[in-house]
This record gives C-alpha cells, structure tokens and sequence, in this order.
C-alpha cells in the first residue's frame, strides 16, 4: 500500500515539476491560451511592444467605447477602429478578457494569490478588465453596482500590490 502512495507522490511531483509557465500562465486568462480557428497557433494577442503602442491604447481608451447589449466592446471612432492595433484591441476585449462578474471575481482571486510579477500582457488585460468592470459599475444600480464596484477595488488592488512587488 505505501509503495503505492509513494509511486503517486511521486508521478505527483513529476507532473507539478514540469508544468511550464506557460500553462501557470494561462490560469490568469484562460481564453488568451486556447487555439486559433483558422491555425494552429494559440490566440495570445498582446498590444504594447513599444511606447507608441501604449500611447495608442490611451488613445483607444480616451476616444471612447461602446459596449453594445451583448457585452461586445469597440471603439467609437472610426479612424481609430480602422487602424492594425484597433483589431488586437477588440480582440482582447472581446474574446479574452472576463466578461461576468464570476468570471472576473475568479481573476481576482487568482492575482490575489498570484506569487510573482505579471508579465506585460496579464497586466495589460487585468488593466482591461479593470475599465470594464468600471463601465459596469457606473451602469448598474443598487446591489449589482455594489457587486462591481467591489469587484474593481479589488482588481485595482492587485494591480497596486504588483507594481509594489515589482
């Protein structure tokens, strides 16, 4: 019988040893890690590679977005939509950030507990998500406001304590 045990602590082991990163990774945004339709490649899209990339997703945020009935986001201004980068953005936005309020209260709880410093797409997404839970606070009322508005400190906080910890 303890053969037995130790056998299964063992493969145990083995198994939690040679988990990558990537895979560790992909508990933070699980639909960032799933394939492609049209590849075989995953679907990880990242938008800041360059400084200009961060000024344009200031410029994304600020040239205001809609968020349709179906929770679909996108960028209200034409020029802007129609730029390389914006499809990206609506990628991200659409398909791979939480979008309910289990969903995103379950990242939280993941970037609670998370034991090192998110790499620059995590937090770019977590940043995302963060805008959009706004967006859902300042569109809700009573106790739906209050479920939102929570679920944003606390995302704030974990941004907060990884910009601490790094």
């Amino acid at each position: 019988m303890h053969w037995k045990t130790l056998l299964l602590l063992l493969f145990y082991y083995s198994v939690h040893a040679t988990v990558t990163y990537k895979w560790s990774r992909a508990m933070l945004f699980p639909a960032a890690q799933r394939l492609k339709r049209s590849s075989a490649s995953f679907l990880n899209p990242v938008l800041q590679n360059s400084m200009e990339d961060v000024v344009l997703l200031y410029e994304f945020l600020l040239a205001e977005l809609d968020i349709g009935k179906s929770q679909r986001i996108s960028i209200k201004d034409e020029e802007l939509a129609s730029l390389r980068k914006a499809a990206e953005f609506d990628t991200i936005c659409n398909e791979v950030i939480p979008k309910s309020i289990t969903e995103i209260r379950r990242l939280s709880s993941r970037l609670s507990t998370y034991p090192r410093v998110l790499k620059k797409e995590d937090f770019e997404r977590t940043v995302l998500t963060m805008v959009y839970t706004a967006y859902r606070a300042a569109q809700s009322q009573g106790h739906q406001k209050d479920t939102w508005a929570e679920s944003f400190v606390n995302l704030y906080k974990a941004l907060k304590h990884d910009l601490m910890f790094s």
